[in-house]
């Protein structure tokens, strides 16, 4: 072999193993997690393994000891017409050896039964645990994280991760117990023939190299495809979703929607058919390499026993020995290559809760004023989308005073939602600065900041939980105050919606579980107004909640909403300008920026935008 081939050698060990040890760094973290959810089953199931790993070196050695005993025996039998059973020395001996036997037998089939039994709790609490890190971490995130497509594309491969990995602590140790198993195999077939163990471990570091290089081309393919398994995902939601079926249905999408997910499928189908063939096909000639190294072997064994050089129990301990020996060295060699390429898949689990939060944090918060005395100043504030073509708001300038009701007008894009973002700081500004009481919204803790303020959007969420869960969304820390509830289901008027349900507040919602009862689109919108008011805040937030409501139940709302709202900062986003004039002021936004201020009258009177949108609209009522 030329000297040149030494570096293609040391290069393919670098790119077969490099990757994959740096895998293994997830491991201890991994390890930790499984501690900490289940200290007991976690020592218990290293212990087990621990007592599994020497059965088979045991067994081998007791099944060696017991044909030595009876072949010494036939060569030179006692005197006497016939053995004195168990009371000759030699008959208890080896009586005593198989009753030895029989109780490594039922051991190993205790310890493996328990060892199961403890994997499946310890791998389902693990995956508990994980889950719980990984929505905690999600929920520390920013809203403008979660619109990333690069953030939704690690979510997802994290999400993935949780349950398909929980068991990798238990494919772990039970690597580390064949481990402890080939050592102790390996010391008792050294002290034979030394070079046995070299021949076989030869044979199989080709095939471990060999999987270890298809681990690493396999994540690599799962991690490129990351986009496309959640278009696929997305589009099997839409073709069998609830909440897609209408529109599926009225616009014939079914075609498209099954061609489209079909071209997507059968193109990943063809990349893995193609990636399992090429491990497939050098997996089997490596494997023809490992069991031609093992007849060798053994057809050593058998000469050297032949010619007097080993005993029949030395043949029985070597040959079941080695047996073993490849299988578990095999399998040692194959797990270890498997983990490595499960643990690459860790990165992507541990890899994201690395993702820190962008909006900056005070590092001494300080708590929202109690009562808030002035109320909220916009100065210069500008905001622009992660990846947006343009501007959501600029150069805006804007006062809502503490206790004042203020209505924003405006069309689609103005910015009205936007601005809602940036009050609650779910958004910080691009430019500018919010005030509140004087003060920088970014100096205080933003936690206490969204427990003062109750915000309705028109996407509200809704949770196929009870009615009464729903409602105390609102503040859920109150979820056992009836009373609360329902009087914030009564301002409301929710309370109507739920005194006709057959489980009343303890009715659940939605269609998703075969006990809920689905709401029409207006009386979702009442339930989950109640949940501004179940939160009793300072500011009052409802941003177009009332689209599916008709014109007097959304004339109603808004009067109940004025009243309640009294002594309190409220800020009330509609398009119907007969529920926007109650306000103490109307703002008008327009490109992002305040065109006009004013109350109904007075913005009527100027003869501008908002005259010009309201006599539009009320030109369709006539």
């Amino acid at each position: 072999m030329s000297s040149s081939a030494f570096p293609s050698l040391a290069r393919l060990l670098r790119e077969a193993v490099g990757p994959s040890t740096r895998a293994f760094r997830h491991l201890p973290a991994l390890a930790r997690l499984s501690w900490q959810a289940s200290r007991p089953l976690t020592a218990a199931s290293v212990g087990l393994r621990l007592v599994r790993a020497l059965i088979p070196v045991a067994t081998l050695y007791l099944a060696k000891l017991i044909l030595d005993g009876v072949v010494g025996l036939r060569a030179a039998p006692p005197p006497g017409p016939a053995l004195d059973g168990l009371g000759d020395p030699q008959v208890l001996r080896i009586a005593l050896l198989v009753l030895g036997e029989f109780g490594l037998a039922l051991l190993s089939d205790l310890t493996a039964r328990a060892t199961t039994y403890a994997d499946a709790v310890l791998a389902d609490r693990t995956g508990n645990a994980v889950t719980l890190r990984l929505m905690t971490h999600a929920a520390t995130l920013d809203l403008a994280q979660f619109e990333d497509s690069e953030v939704q594309d690690r979510l997802e491969r994290a999400r993935r991760q949780v349950t398909w990995r929980a068991n990798l602590v238990a494919q772990v140790l039970g690597r580390a117990q064949d481990l402890v198993t080939v050592l102790s195999l390996v010391a008792g077939v050294i002290a034979f023939a030394p070079s046995l163990v070299l021949l076989l471990v030869a044979a199989l570091v080709p095939a471990f190299l060999n999987e270890l290089h298809f681990n690493r081309h396999g994540y690599r393919l799962a991690y490129t495809r990351t986009a496309d398994r959640r278009e696929a995902d997305y589009l099997r939601y839409l073709g069998a979703g609830v909440e897609s079926a209408k529109e599926v249905k009225l616009f014939r999408l079914s075609g498209h929607l099954t061609d489209r997910f079909r071209v997507l499928s059968e193109r990943m189908v063809a990349e893995n058919a193609a990636l399992a063939a090429r491990r497939g096909l050098w997996g089997g000639l490596f494997t023809a390499l490992g069991t031609g190294a093992y007849y060798a072997a053994y057809a050593l064994i058998l000469w050297r026993t032949m010619t007097g050089a080993l005993s029949i129990g030395d043949l029985t301990f070597l040959s079941g020995a080695f047996l073993r020996l490849r299988g578990l060295v095999e399998g040692l060699l194959l797990g270890v290559s498997q983990i490595s390429g499960q643990a690459q898949y860790l990165d992507d689990l541990f890899g994201f809760f690395t993702i820190a939060p962008t909006m900056a944090a005070p590092a001494a918060a300080r708590p929202v004023p109690r009562p808030i005395a002035a109320g909220f100043v916009f100065e210069d504030v500008g905001f622009r989308y992660p990846d947006g073509a343009g501007w959501a708001v600029r150069h805006l300038d804007l006062t809502l005073r503490a206790g004042e009701v203020v209505a924003l007008v405006g069309e689609n894009g103005a910015g009205k939602t936007t601005l809602v973002k940036l009050l609650t700081r779910l958004y910080d500004p691009s430019e500018g600065r919010i005030l509140l009481d004087g003060i920088d919204l970014r100096d205080y803790a933003v936690e206490d900041l969204r427990a003062r303020v109750g915000v309705i959007f028109q996407d509200f969420l809704r949770l196929d939980f009870t009615a009464g869960e729903n409602i105390a969304a609102g503040r859920i820390e109150a979820a056992d105050d009836g009373g609360r509830i329902a009087d914030a289901a009564g301002k409301s008027l929710a309370d109507t919606v739920i005194a006709r349900l057959p489980g009343g507040y303890g009715q659940r919602l939605g269609r998703r579980f075969e006990d809920g009862v689905d709401l029409s689109g207006g009386e979702w919108q009442k339930i989950a107004i109640a949940r501004a008011y179940m939160r009793d805040a300072e500011v009052l937030v409802l941003d177009e909640p009332t689209a599916a409501l008709d014109a007097r139940s959304e004339y109603e709302v808004f009067r109940r909403f004025r009243d309640l709202a009294r002594g309190r900062t409220a800020l009330l986003i509609s398009h119907r300008f007969s529920t926007v004039r109650m306000a103490d002021r109307i703002v008008v936004l327009e490109g992002g920026r305040v065109r006009e201020t004013g109350t109904h009258e007075a913005l009527v009177a100027l003869g501008g935008r908002y005259a010009e949108l309201f006599a539009l609209q009320a030109a369709g009522y006539r």
